[in-house]
């Protein structure tokens, strides 16, 4: 049984440390997008709901796929979380995006201080919950 958790507990600590880090990544890219000073029109192609259940309560994530040109030319196609629910197939919106990866553009306006503010909220979830799972681990009587 103990090996069991040897295996578990540092594999839920590993999967939480790669969360935090795709936490920061995406809120990296939106950022570099908003300050680049790189924007383009472009089409929604489509939009769509997805349900998702946490702790037996629905929780529904917008999402959204774009079309656009950059500057030099290029078509990029994007998908997106979240987003106005009431943004529909062949509307028009403003992206920003990066000359180095245009493919990591974001439809959503600056926030910059919401968009850390929740970073921040969630690395400091993630890691209470590390430090809860190595407390637990560590604490555990031998079986």
């Amino acid at each position: 049984m103990d090996s069991y958790f040897d295996i578990v507990m540092p594999l839920l600590i590993a999967l939480l440390v790669w969360g935090g880090y795709a936490l920061v990544r995406r809120t990296r890219e939106r950022r570099a997008a908003w300050e680049s000073g790189l924007t383009a029109q472009a089409r929604v192609v489509r939009a769509w709901a997805t349900t998702q259940m946490v702790n037996n309560v629905a929780r529904r994530v917008q999402w959204h796929e774009y079309d656009y040109t950059t500057e030099g030319g290029v078509a990029i196609r994007f998908k997106e979380s979240g987003g106005p629910r009431d943004r529909e197939s062949g509307e028009q919106v403003l992206v920003y995006y990066t000359p180095v990866d245009p493919e990591k553009a974001t439809a959503s306006e600056p926030q910059p201080g919401k968009d850390t503010a929740g970073m921040v909220f969630g690395l400091f979830f993630i890691g209470a919950a590390v430090i809860a799972i190595l407390y637990a681990w560590t604490t555990m009587p031998e079986l």
